[in-house]
């Protein structure tokens, strides 16, 4: 199983970036999807989570009405899109899948519970 996560970079603060995670080797709708975050010093966390069919979507308070993640599984694709960034959204991102987790339980996704992860993107946003 490969989680190939890209479309990182440095932005101003106000801009947008588009995150991609390209899955491989799994039956991917068969996964909840999640965007966790890393920044130094702090432990991960779930920026936003995503149901099997895409119908259901989660968002840490911290992000609401900025990013959205969104999910083609004829792509085997998730997405984020991340808009208004602000410097502490500054972190490496990361992409997850969970076979367990059901879409009426999305804000429960730990970094524990997930069943592969894929390397990190780091995004890094200026003042």
């Amino acid at each position: 199983v490969q989680l190939q996560a890209s479309g990182g970079g440095l932005v101003q603060a106000g801009g947008s970036l588009r995150l991609s995670c390209a899955a491989s080797g799994l039956t991917f709708s068969n996964y909840v999807m999640g965007w966790f975050r890393q920044a130094p010093g702090k432990e991960r966390e779930l920026v936003a989570g995503i149901g099997r069919t895409g119908g259901t979507t989660y968002y840490a308070g911290s992000v609401k009405g900025r990013f959205t993640i969104s999910r083609d599984n004829a792509k085997n694709t998730v997405y984020l899109q991340m808009s208004s960034l602000k410097p502490e959204d500054t972190a490496v991102y990361s992409c997850a899948a969970d076979r367990r987790t059901t879409s009426q339980t999305l804000r429960t996704m730990k970094p524990s519970g997930m069943d592969y992860w894929g390397k990190g993107t780091q995004v890094t946003v200026s003042s």
